[in-house]
């Protein structure tokens, strides 16, 4: 007779895991169904039983509330800033930068958007493009090494928030410093600027991000152009 096997149960998670796992899968849930969306769903797409979301959540606005401070996190965004090789030529760097800054602020804006969209205006702004900027500037923000999390911040953490965002992408700049008309930070404001306005085009057509970098790092002349 085999001798009987003591099996080791994988370890459980902490409760702050299950909410971030629970948290991750629902997002996609949410940006597609708004409000709509029952824990009954996520629940499914996350392989738990539906008690297990009220384990970590008192309700379901809990949780759709955590789903709009994970959209509203930065860290992500700015880890993929921080990757970006600075040895790049700079048309490069900026458009990686550009690329993560974008999709950033496309993903916000789907979750904020379908949550409005379905009824829940009293917790969640309108995500149409004119708030992109104003959502992205709410946000707690760090550079490269100083990751932060997804608190808004106001008055002046807001303005911390804003500075560490700037010396996050002055660093894309740093290589070319002595190369540049302006400082690297104000450099580094004036391409973030340049990024919400894309966020937010005007009605119609308009020009595409490479026809933004290529303005911005060239001016709006053509080369020969007499002044």
């Amino acid at each position: 007779m085999e001798p009987t096997r003591n099996r080791r149960r994988a370890p459980g998670m902490s409760p702050q895991e299950r909410r971030e796992m629970i948290v991750r899968t629902a997002l996609p849930l949410v940006a597609e169904h708004g409000a709509t969306v029952t824990t009954g769903r996520i629940a499914r797409a996350a392989g738990i039983g539906e008690a297990t979301i009220f384990r970590v959540f008192a309700d379901k606005d809990e949780l759709l509330d955590a789903c709009v401070s994970e959209a509203l996190r930065t860290d992500h965004v700015l880890a993929e800033i921080d990757a970006i090789p600075l040895d790049q030529p700079l048309p490069a760097r900026l458009a990686e930068a550009a690329a993560a800054i974008e999709a950033y602020l496309a993903r916000m804006g789907m979750v904020i958007g379908a949550l409005h969209a379905t009824g829940r205006a009293d917790r969640a702004r309108p995500a149409d493009q004119a708030d992109h900027a104003d959502q992205a500037e709410r946000t707690g923000h760090a550079g490269r090494g100083m990751h932060g999390g997804g608190e808004q911040a106001d008055g002046p953490d807001r303005e911390a928030a804003m500075t560490r965002t700037r010396d996050a992408l002055a660093e894309l700049f740093q290589p070319e410093s002595d190369r540049l008309r302006l400082p690297v930070d104000q450099v580094a404001s004036l391409f973030m600027g340049l990024m919400f306005t894309h966020a937010r085009p005007p009605a119609g057509p308009g020009p595409s991000l490479e026809d933004y970098l290529d303005v911005f790092l060239h001016g709006a002349l053509k080369e020969g152009t007499a002044e």
